[in-house]
C-alpha cells in the first residue's frame, strides 16, 4: 500500500489523478502531512509546495538510490511514480515517456537494482544544485557499490563517491543515511572495525529515531564478526542490548522478515552467553515468521541455524538435543538441496554424519546409525575434496575417522584401522601451518592405534616407531598442557611396551 502525504489543499488533485485509473485507490491513500508523521520508507510519497518528494527510505523497502527532490506535481508525473513503486514499469513508461523521460530513467535505476540488472554509473544524469551534486555523489557509490560486476567493480572509486556525498550531504540525515550504506561495504569488506568508526561518530540524538534504530542495526552487523573466543565481554553485552532495542522496534513496526533475520542474530548470541531456552526460542520464532510469510529459503536458513545450535549443545553433553538437531537439518535439506547449494548440502551431511555417530543408542540401532553415518560422511566428502578443499577435508576425515571408533565392531574389517586411515588423510592437508588442529588429529591416531588389531605375540617396530614419532611430534606444536600431557601419556606407554618387549 503506498501513502501520499500531502496538506489538505492538495487532496482534492490527488485523488481526481488517482481516480484515472481504474481501482487504483485500492492501493493508494492519501494522508493529511500536518496530522500524520509521513513513513520513512519508499512506499511513502510527499506533496510540498506543489512539488512531489520523496522521505529517506530508512525502512529498506527499496535499494537505496535516491531520487529528484522536487518533481513538479501533475498526473503524468505522479502516476507514473506511482506505478513504477508498484512494480509496474510498463504503465509508468506509458505516462513518462514523452513527459518526463529522464524521471522514469531515474525510477528504472531502482528496477534494475532490484533485478540485479547492471548499470554504468556514466547513466546517471544530474542538475546543478547543492542537493543534486550530493544526490549524484551518492548514487554513484551506490551503483558502484550494489550494481557493479566482478569484472567492474572499483572499491577505491566507490568509497570515493561514498566519502565526496558525506562532505556534500545537505542535513545530519542524509549523513547518516549515506554513512550507513559505507558502513555496509566495510562490513562486507571484513574491516568493521572502520564501519563502526565511522558510525559512531554520527550524532544520534540528532536523528529521526527510524534513522537511530538503522544506525544500530547496522552497528550490530559490525560488531556481530568482532565476536570471536575468548568473546569481549562489553562487546557481548552493547550488542544484546543494542540488538534488542531493535528488535523490539522492529517488531513494533510489523518489520516481519527483518524481524526474522534479528532473532537468527539474537539466537547465536545467546548460544554464545551459554543461554541455550534463549536462543532455541530465538531460533524457533525466527522459522515460525518465515515459514508463515512464504519464505522458503529464509526458513530453511534458520532450520539450518536452529540444527547447528542444537548440534552445539548436543556435543556438550546434552542429549536431548541429538534427536531434534537431526529433525531440523533434515528440514533445511529440503531447501539447500544438492544441486542449488552444494556447499550446504554438504555442511548439513557432515554435521548429521557426528550426530548419527555420537547419538546414543542401543545396540541393535547403532549399526543403523553407522550406516547412516558413513553414507553422511562420503557425500560431505563428494563435494569437499582433498584438492579443491583441503582444510574442511581434514576437518572431515578427522571426524570420521573419530566415528569409526565409535562405530559397532564390524565382523569383516577393524573399525580402528579404517579410523587410522582417515586420520591419515586428515594429517596429510592438516600440514604444521594449522598447528592446533594437527595436534588434535595426531593424538586421535595415537589413542586409536592402541585398539587397532595388534597381535599380542609380535612387536610392531614400524608402527611404534610412528606412534612414538607422532607423540613427540605433539609436543613441538602446541602449548596446551592438557594436549601435552596426553601426549607425555602416550610416551610414557610407548615406553613401558618397548622395555616389556
Amino acid at each position: 500500500m503506498l501513502s501520499i502525504f500531502a496538506t489538505t489543499e492538495y487532496h482534492s488533485q490527488i485523488q481526481e489523478i488517482i481516480q484515472q485509473e481504474d481501482r487504483l485507490h485500492e492501493l493508494v491513500s492519501t494522508a493529511d502531512l500536518l496530522e500524520r508523521q509521513p513513513i520513512p520508507s519508499a512506499n511513502s510519497i510527499l506533496i510540498k509546495k506543489g512539488e512531489i518528494a520523496f522521505p529517506l527510505d530508512w525502512l529498506n523497502v527499496h535499494p537505496p538510490f535516491l531520487l529528484p527532490e522536487e518533481i513538479e506535481l501533475n498526473a503524468a508525473n505522479l502516476l507514473g511514480i506511482v506505478f513504477a513503486k508498484l512494480n509496474n514499469y510498463e504503465k509508468a513508461y506509458a505516462y513518462l515517456q514523452e513527459a518526463h523521460p529522464s524521471l522514469f530513467k531515474e525510477l528504472d535505476f531502482i528496477n534494475r537494482l532490484q533485478q540485479g540488472i547492471a548499470i554504468s554509473p556514466t547513466e546517471l544524469i544530474s542538475q546543478y544544485s547543492p542537493y543534486e551534486e550530493y544526490r549524484l555523489m551518492h548514487n554513484q557509490a551506490i551503483l558502484r557499490h550494489y550494481a557493479a560486476t566482478p569484472d567492474n567493480f572499483d572499491l577505491e572509486k566507490t568509497i570515493y563517491f561514498y566519502e565526496e556525498a558525506l562532505k556534500s550531504a545537505p542535513s545530519v540525515e542524509h549523513h547518516a543515511f549515506t554513512a550507513r550504506q559505507l558502513a555496509l561495504l566495510l562490513v562486507d569488506l571484513q574491516q568493521g572495525t572502520k564501519g563502526v568508526e565511522l558510525l559512531e561518530s554520527l550524532s544520534l540524538d540528532s536523528l529521526s529515531k527510524a534513522a537511530q534504530i538503522e544506525v544500530k542495526h547496522t552497528l550490530c552487523q559490525a560488531w556481530l564478526p568482532q565476536l570471536t573466543i575468548p568473546y569481549d565481554q562489553d562487546l557481548l553485552t552493547k550488542l544484546k542490548s543494542t540488538l534488542w532495542e531493535v528488535l523490539q522496534s522492529y517488531e513494533q513496526s510489523n518489520r516481519k522478515i527483518e524481524t526474522g533475520l534479528l532473532l537468527l542474530d539474537a539466537a547465536h548470541i545467546a548460544n554464545i552467553s551459554e543461554s541455550f531456552s534463549e536462543s532455541l526460542g530465538y531460533a524457533t520464532r525466527a522459522t515460525k515468521i518465515f515459514e508463515e510469510e512464504g519464505m522458503v529459503e529464509l526458513a530453511g536458513n534458520a532450520q539450518y541455524r536452529k540444527g547447528t545450535l542444537l548440534y552445539t549443545w548436543a556435543q556438550q553433553g546434552n542429549p536431548q538435543f541429538f534427536k531434534p538437531a537431526i529433525e531440523s537439518y533434515q528440514e533445511a535439506l529440503k531447501v539447500f538441496k544438492k544441486e542449488v547449494a552444494p556447499d550446504a548440502f554438504a555442511d548439513i551431511h557432515h554435521n548429521l554424519a557426528v550426530l548419527y555417530s555420537d547419538m546414543p543408542a542401543e545396540q541393535k540401532k547403532k549399526s543403523i546409525w553407522a550406516g547412516i553415518a558413513v553414507a553422511s560422511f562420503d557425500e560431505a566428502l563428494r563435494f569437499y575434496t582433498k584438492m579443491r578443499y583441503p582444510y574442511e577435508y581434514g576437518m572431515i576425515c578427522n571426524n570420521y575417522g573419530n566415528a569409526f571408533t565409535k562405530f559397532p565392531q564390524a565382523v569383516l574389517t577393524d573399525n580402528h584401522e579404517k579410523a587410522l586411515f582417515y586420520y591419515q588423510e586428515a594429517l596429510d592437508v592438516r600440514t604444521r601451518a594449522y598447528p592446533y588442529e594437527r595436534a588434535i588429529t595426531l593424538l586421535n591416531f595415537l589413542e586409536a592405534s592402541w585398539d587397532v588389531g595388534n597381535d599380542p605375540e609380535y612387536f610392531n617396530e614400524q608402527r611404534y616407531q610412528d606412534m612414538l614419532v607422532k607423540a613427540e611430534e605433539v609436543r613441538t606444536l602446541v602449548k596446551d598442557s592438557d594436549m601435552v600431557a596426553q601426549a607425555e601419556k602416550h610416551l610414557a606407554l610407548l615406553e613401558k611396551l618397548k622395555a616389556s618387549v
